[in-house]
């Protein structure tokens, strides 16, 4: 009975400790990822700005390649967009949809991921010395909920590998390399 009791302590503690925390922690995060392409700006802007190219060097669209997409009319620069659903709880379901387009320099998306968070990314493009800095950056809204907020904190390491595998695989499409599916 006593450690019933010595847990029940130790619950009252945690959990409003673990509220108090997360009202110190950001509600917005951001995860962003660099990487010099050895291609020109409108090689790079053209993969990105055409959805239908995100096949080519998507992370998500490698680890399920059987993965139902939807795609709009528009297939490239602003209103173009795709929507995805898959049996993998890695992908899940949702919608992407440019929102913003200039040409070789600029893109910027909305994601939906699984009906619950919109993120917004960006793709800025640079041309540099033997090739175009790219760079790719995520922002969401987390809102006041405590959970949310400590997931928050994990965003970056989760995200991180898919944008890094994303932007290699960018690379190594525009060099013409083949790229091979990830184990499921």
């Amino acid at each position: 009975m006593q450690a019933f009791f010595i847990l029940l302590g130790a619950l009252a503690v945690i959990i409003p400790g673990c509220f108090i925390v997360s009202l110190f922690l950001p509600a917005t995060v951001k995860v962003v990822r660099v990487r010099v392409i050895p291609a020109t700006p409108a090689a790079v802007f053209q993969q990105i700005n055409t959805v239908r190219n995100w096949e080519n060097w998507s992370p998500w669209h490698q680890i399920d390649t059987h993965m139902k997409v939807l795609y709009t009319d528009t297939e490239c620069g602003i209103g173009a967009a795709y929507s995805w659903e898959s049996d993998n709880r890695k992908i899940g379901r949702g919608a992407m949809m440019i929102t913003n387009s200039r040409p070789d320099e600029f893109i910027a998306t909305d994601m939906h991921f699984m009906e619950q968070r919109l993120a917004k990314s960006t793709f800025k493009l640079e041309p540099v010395a033997g090739g175009t800095t790219v760079t790719w950056t995520m922002t969401a809204e987390l809102g006041y909920n405590p959970v949310k907020k400590f997931m928050g904190l994990l965003m970056d390491k989760w995200v991180g590998r898919d944008f890094e595998k994303g932007l290699a695989n960018l690379e190594a499409f525009l060099k013409g390399i083949p790229l091979s599916p990830l184990p499921k």
